[in-house]
């Protein structure tokens, strides 16, 4: 189940060749390879919990991109944002060239349990009118980077199985698929399939 990254590329470069473009993961890639223009990525702050509030909600309202139904506050997010900054993860947002939150970032524990301490799960998320733009792209890699600067060994993503930007973002940036669940979640009336990506963030002769 697991997709070499630079094994897709030479497939897609090989269906360009021949004039076959009916791959939707190569198509997908494309669409994310696109850099954002003067885009800033930093820590968030209290000025940025309207922002992340607003994009968070929509996504309950429209996407599988969060698997919730509840809509939440600006105090839920903030204390979200405090949570993560209060266990020493990251919550990076990005902001366009015109001042705009345009998406936003985190990643956080995996499993509770101590064995798992070197291994966090991430989330991304990019507001709806910007999608496509490689923000998501430039948040994932300071999230990759950030990790690499804690030491880590490992993140995960869980990603909902018809989410194909997202997993073909994913893999050019060197995830691998690792798993794949039927029907554990729902949402909108229907069975939601659930595919776990990973990346190995360094190389670690033996954890502490």
């Amino acid at each position: 189940m697991s997709h070499n990254a630079s094994d897709s590329t030479n497939r897609c470069t090989e269906n360009r060749t021949k004039g076959q473009d009916n791959d939707a993961f190569c198509r997908e890639s494309r669409r994310m390879s696109v850099v954002p223009v003067r885009l800033t990525i930093r820590a968030a702050g209290d000025g940025d919990i309207a922002a992340i509030t607003a994009i968070y909600n929509h996504l309950v309202r429209h996407s599988t991109a969060v698997w919730d139904d509840v809509e939440v506050d600006e105090a839920d997010r903030a204390q979200w944002v405090a949570a993560r900054h209060g266990d020493g993860f990251p919550v990076l947002v990005a902001i366009d060239a015109g001042g705009a939150l345009v998406g936003y970032a985190s990643y956080g524990v995996w499993r509770a349990r101590s064995g798992y301490r070197h291994t966090v799960e991430h989330s991304v998320h990019v507001r709806e009118d910007r999608r496509g733009a490689g923000i998501g792209a430039a948040l994932l890699q300071a999230l990759i980077d950030h990790a690499r600067a804690q030491g880590l060994h490992a993140m995960v993503g869980g990603i909902e199985a018809g989410n194909l930007p997202s997993i073909a973002l994913h893999r050019k940036l060197g995830f691998a698929s690792v798993g794949h669940l039927p029907e554990v979640g729902t949402k909108f009336g229907r069975w939601l399939d659930l595919v776990f990506m990973r990346i190995t963030l360094g190389e670690h002769a033996a954890p502490d």
